[in-house]
């Protein structure tokens, strides 16, 4: 896939079949309409392209509002996208000047002059342009106007699979990973680098990488203990992972992600892990010793073991 970070390149894409959004999560929603979008671009033999934000338009409308947390990073998403098969994914700089465009603009401008659109696909919601005034409907006109082809998708198409964002985030808030899988169609995931722990899981049988996540926006679900594979250097390795306070041997005032990977003992300081978040377990509980939180890991360690494996 081709990734273009500039609206200043000379874009040169046979027959581009065009479709925008944030695509957040890259969850199953959106990819009802990458598929339509590939299915077009193969049947006129031209190529399919994503118009995507950075950053997330809402941390640029709604400054104020610091709740909002990411599903997927910048590189998360275009992983995603290239592994859903896409050809190009321009990512358009958002700005305020960006957001007050006038959807005309944006069609004239990006679409047309730019981009040298064939065909756009929108979802059936879908609405652009300064305060969100484009519509399907004006869209229609200028496609008429301008000589482009559009396709909406059908209300219904996009309401059976009845997934959003925002469902989503919901869902990890709240600790289930498992139902944010299905609507994602693929394990939550997280990355970030190794740091310096208290090191106090090794002296009870329970070493724990400390993970520091790479991007502060990105969500983290709730606290809890979690079955997790772990990605190290492209290779899955089962384990536990441990979101909270650490209330038994010292609690914090900031939250800890901690994972202990079964059957391992790398060093690991420095590197860069992924965790692929698979069923939260319990919640995290503070006990009235070392040797009862002991006793605990180890019946966490067995029924993480038996998750993972029925999931082999």
């Amino acid at each position: 896939m081709k990734v273009y970070k500039q609206l200043d390149y000379p874009f040169a894409i046979p027959k581009p079949v065009i479709t925008s959004g944030t695509f957040d999560g890259v969850h199953v929603g959106h990819r009802k309409i990458i598929r339509r979008v590939k299915e077009w671009a193969d049947s006129i033999e031209g190529e399919s392209v994503i118009l995507t934000f950075e950053p997330h338009p809402r941390l640029v409308l709604a400054q104020q509002d610091h709740t909002l947390r990411l599903l997927t990073t910048l590189e998360e998403k275009l992983d995603l996208l290239d592994k859903a098969g896409i050809q190009h994914t321009v990512v358009i700089p958002f700005n305020k000047e960006f957001a007050a465009m006038i959807s005309e603009d944006f069609v004239k401008n990006i679409l047309i002059n730019t981009l040298h659109i064939h065909s756009l696909v929108i979802g059936y919601d879908h609405q652009f342009g300064r305060n969100r005034e484009g519509s399907y409907t004006h869209l229609k006109a200028m496609s008429t106007e301008w000589g482009f082809h559009v396709e909406e998708i059908p209300a219904q198409d996009v309401d059976d699979v009845e997934v959003s964002s925002t469902k989503i985030r919901q869902a990890l808030l709240s600790g289930d990973v498992k139902t944010a899988a299905r609507y994602l169609s693929y394990p939550y995931q997280m990355k970030g680098k190794v740091i310096e722990g208290n090191k106090i899981g090794r002296t009870i049988g329970y070493p724990t990488a400390n993970i520091l996540i790479d991007n502060p926006l990105k969500l983290i679900p709730a606290i809890g203990i979690y079955a997790v594979r772990v990605e190290i250097n492209g290779v899955l390795h089962d384990g536990m992972l441990s979101i909270g306070y650490r209330p038994t041997i010292e609690e914090t005032a900031t939250i800890n992600i901690e994972v202990h990977i079964f059957n391992f003992n790398k060093d690991l300081y420095g590197q860069t892990l992924i965790i692929h978040m698979i069923d939260r377990m319990r919640n995290e509980e503070k006990y009235d010793s070392i040797e009862e939180l002991k006793g605990q890991l180890h019946l966490d360690k067995l029924h993480a073991m038996k998750i993972l494996s029925d999931i082999s």
